[in-house]
């Protein structure tokens, strides 16, 4: 039996503020795959271009097969998604001619980034060919990788929001943040305003007073001693 606070860190339910999946140690799972066929659905479900050719638009998702989940583990998610889809799309000429193709994408994968995707536009079996399939493949298959591109990162972000819980220290650190802002506004110093006269010191009482001398002497000896020195040594030994 471990001693009291060496325990496995794994098993510490006090650290999740509502004892569960410590850490986020433990392996969870959500599955995805409902929520994708949607999002996949209305996402190419309206696609439209116009060019010289006329113009195209996606009508119809008729299949989106395959599945989606998202794990936690140790804190990390791990995305995993792999779809074959099939849909539809009419064109029409400038003539007012209207014409339907076939798209196929059959690697939309986790293994995949967006420029790998095999995107494929066809027209159907019984329709003459027409430059609209050129319109599709140029236009239309980069709105097509746009979308499919939206849903990757609807997956990674929206559908993901839960997955990771937070800590009891998470929690109290945000608790802590605002208190933290307040007793620094508290304390911080203010900063005198440029251009008023503050009083600095310590005021000191003083006083005033005069002083006068009465020398009784002409003013002629009187500065006939002050310019001489031998004659001030006499008078001053006398």
């Amino acid at each position: 039996m471990a001693k009291w606070g060496e325990g496995d860190p794994r098993w510490i339910v006090e650290e999740r503020a509502d004892a569960t999946n410590v850490n986020n140690w433990h392996w969870t799972e959500r599955d995805a795959t409902s929520w994708s066929q949607d999002a996949i659905n209305g996402l190419l479900l309206g696609i439209c271009v116009e060019g010289e050719e006329g113009k195209c638009e996606i009508t119809d998702v008729s299949n989106i097969d395959g599945e989606a989940s998202i794990n936690n583990r140790k804190g990390k998610l791990i995305y995993f998604y792999e779809w074959v889809v099939k849909a539809s799309w009419t064109g029409t000429n400038k003539t007012g001619i209207k014409y339907k193709g076939t798209v196929e994408i059959p690697n939309l994968s986790d293994e995949n980034d967006m420029d790998d995707l095999d995107i494929c536009v066809a027209l159907c079996k019984d329709q003459p060919n027409t430059p609209l399939v050129d319109l599709m493949r140029r236009d239309g298959v980069k709105k097509i990788r746009t979308a499919l591109g939206n849903y990757v990162k609807h997956l990674r972000t929206e559908f993901t929001q839960g997955m990771i819980l937070p800590t009891d220290n998470a929690l109290n650190k945000q608790r802590e943040e605002p208190q933290a802002k307040v007793n620094l506004d508290k304390t911080q110093i203010k900063t005198p305003t440029i251009g008023k006269t503050t009083n600095t010191g310590v005021k000191i009482s003083t006083a005033s007073f005069s002083l006068k001398d009465t020398f009784l002497t002409s003013p002629e000896e009187l500065y006939r001693v002050f310019l001489n020195q031998e004659v001030t040594i006499q008078n001053l030994f006398k």
